[in-house]
């Protein structure tokens, strides 16, 4: 059986560790490299949908103006003379206004 020295012993033992360190380095740089692509990926992601989500409020937002303007917005006179003017007092009663002018 042959002796080894821990002169020899290092030497042997220190060139398997460096291969092993290289190939943990270009690991650990892939690795970091993925990282980096997939964060972007999500950052890019993420602004687009804060765009969208702000589209959408401002859609949101002019249609609520449109609706409130529309709501607000009375007719000046009916189109038709045969409409009656009533006003609803609550429950099932309501109010008819010139009915008995019409002839």
């Amino acid at each position: 059986m042959e002796k080894f020295t821990t002169s020899q012993a290092g030497e042997s033992g220190k060139t398997g560790g460096v291969a092993w360190r290289s190939l943990a380095r270009i690991a650990g740089a892939a690795a970091t490299s993925i990282a980096v692509v997939v964060a972007a990926v999500l950052a890019v992601v993420f602004a687009a949908t804060l765009v969208v989500i702000g589209f959408m409020a401002t859609a949101l937002l002019g249609l609520a103006a449109f609706a409130l303007r529309a709501r607000h917005a009375t007719p000046s006179a009916p189109s038709d003379p045969s409409l009656l003017e009533a006003r609803h007092m609550g429950g099932h009663s309501w109010v008819a206004y010139g009915w008995n002018e019409r002839r």
